[in-house]
């Protein structure tokens, strides 16, 4: 399963930066699908770094649970908001959506585990 997902995932990349080049090499480098490969990359990292975070919490005894589970949902329906802002009002609108979601993500966390509104 790893060796799937991980297969998976580098083909995503390199479809994605070749989308890119190809949007770059037509003069459009602010198409829709580098905007798209812009908001997949900075969600699969959020995934991974509260995965991270949330196994070193748990590995400390900061957090007494922790489930990434849905974190991989909220950041799909993340993903869309952002990249649907980002085309119809901006980048920096699609800014806060990505920020306000990873706020959201963190009270939902904290409220789980005993830590926010006790």
């Amino acid at each position: 399963m790893t060796r799937w997902g991980l297969a998976v995932l580098v083909g995503a990349l390199v479809l994605g930066g070749a989308t890119i080049a190809a949007a770059r090499l037509l003069g459009r480098s602010g198409s829709r699908a580098a905007l798209l490969v812009s908001v997949v990359a900075q969600w699969l990292g959020a995934y991974v770094v509260w995965t991270f975070a949330g196994g070193l919490a748990l590995h400390y005894g900061l957090l007494a649970t922790y489930d990434g589970a849905p974190f991989a949902l909220l950041a799909l329906a993340g993903g869309y908001w952002q990249f649907v802002t980002a085309v119809t009002r901006g980048h920096e609108r699609a800014r806060l959506v990505y920020v306000g979601v990873q706020l959201a993500w963190l009270a939902v966390v904290l409220y789980r585990n005993g830590k926010l509104w006790n």
